[in-house]
């Protein structure tokens, strides 16, 4: 058998890839709440006002942040893998720069839209 996470020092390209395909199934599950959202936007009145009251809730707005952060981090890191496809960014040096790179600017891009988001009177 072959050695297992328990085996290995944690690296940050292991992280990113794990981090990668867990925000990826993330999103999976997090478009169907969007789904939901869409019909009960199509459907209109109650139906939109009961899910814009649980969206408006603490437990809502911390499933809406999470899935932000999600959305955030797998876009940037999406185009990390795209720069690798053409062949930049495999030396070690700019393989740990553009990983921390990504790890910031999601957490700056995702601060930074909650922020607007609620000074404009909360993100529902």
């Amino acid at each position: 058998m072959s050695p297992h996470l328990q085996v290995y020092r944690w690296q940050i390209t292991m992280v990113m890839s794990i981090l990668h395909r867990a925000t990826g199934v993330a999103l999976a599950v997090g478009a169907f709440g969007v789904a939901w959202w869409l019909v009960a936007v199509a459907a209109g009145g109650d139906s939109y006002a009961s899910i814009a009251a649980l969206i408006a809730s603490p437990l809502g707005q911390l499933v809406m942040a999470a899935f932000s952060a999600c959305l955030i981090y797998h876009l940037l890191n999406g185009i990390r893998h795209l720069l690798w496809d053409v062949g930049y960014g495999y030396e070690i040096p700019k393989v740990y720069a553009t990983g921390w790179t990504v790890a910031v600017l999601a957490v700056l891009i995702t601060a930074g839209i909650w922020v607007v988001a609620l000074r404009d009177g909360g993100a529902a």
